[in-house]
């Protein structure tokens, strides 16, 4: 029995094709198979949103989703978001608000808030903080992180 399969999807904006096994998860496949190593593995188990990637539109936990559940659908990582309007406006405003430290978590946030950005523009600062609460940083006490996000929020009113 052959345990891998061909997948086809767009990724960042490309028509993709990968062959995965039939355990890999959408995590590993990003970065072991595709090489793009911006969408970090954290915990594991869907806590953490280190691996946060859009599918469909819709945020999601890479580390949760098997890689052959990508076929035929469209994922944007935090590499995808670097050309789009949003995610270029919340990265700028991450390193101007001092939103940056350690860096580990930025990506999961940036993915996470251009996702609640989208969904609900000029977002207040409470539901940012509540629409970040997946995602977890160890080094802040997310007040700039929150900051860098309301930025953006602001300025889309």
């Amino acid at each position: 029995m052959n345990l891998k399969r061909d997948i086809t999807f767009t990724l960042n904006g490309v028509k993709s094709r990968a062959t995965v096994s039939v355990e890999m998860t959408a995590l590993a496949m990003l970065r072991d198979v595709l090489g793009l190593t911006g969408t970090k593995y954290g915990c594991g188990e869907g806590e953490c949103g280190a691996c946060s990637i859009l599918v469909d539109g819709l945020s999601s936990n890479a580390c949760l989703m098997f890689a052959l559940d990508c076929d035929g659908r469209e994922l944007i990582t935090i590499e995808g978001l670097a050309k789009h309007p949003l995610g270029e406006k919340l990265q700028q405003s991450f390193v101007d608000c001092g939103a940056v430290q350690c860096g580990f978590c930025t990506p999961g946030m940036i993915v996470q808030a251009t996702h609640l950005l989208e969904k609900t523009p000029g977002a207040s600062r409470d539901q940012i903080a509540r629409g970040i609460e997946g995602n977890l940083c160890r080094c802040t006490g997310y007040v700039k992180i929150i900051d860098a996000i309301v930025a953006v929020a602001e300025k889309q009113t």
